[in-house]
């Protein structure tokens, strides 16, 4: 589920403005920010550790980037202490 949705956000992300309008592009970047900010802590760190596994196997730099900017960009590491 997570690679689906890291696949999603990374082809939400990639798209040019003539390709995908920019403001239903942001609805679901924050309607995703939210979803995952309220997961509780222990999901929430969980996923974070997959993100970086993920990072960490990634070949194309810009997509394995992306992995590392998603928990923060996201929500993800918000209040986790």
């Amino acid at each position: 589920m997570a690679e689906t949705l890291v696949d999603v956000l990374w082809f939400i992300e990639g798209r040019e403005d003539e390709q995908m309008d920019q403001d239903d592009a942001v609805k679901v970047m924050e309607g995703v920010a939210h979803v995952v900010s309220t997961l509780p802590i222990d999901q929430r760190q969980e996923l974070i550790a997959l993100l970086g596994t993920m990072a960490a196997a990634e070949t194309n730099p810009a997509r394995r980037a992306f992995l590392q900017e998603v928990p923060e960009g996201f929500g993800l590491i918000d209040d986790l202490s």
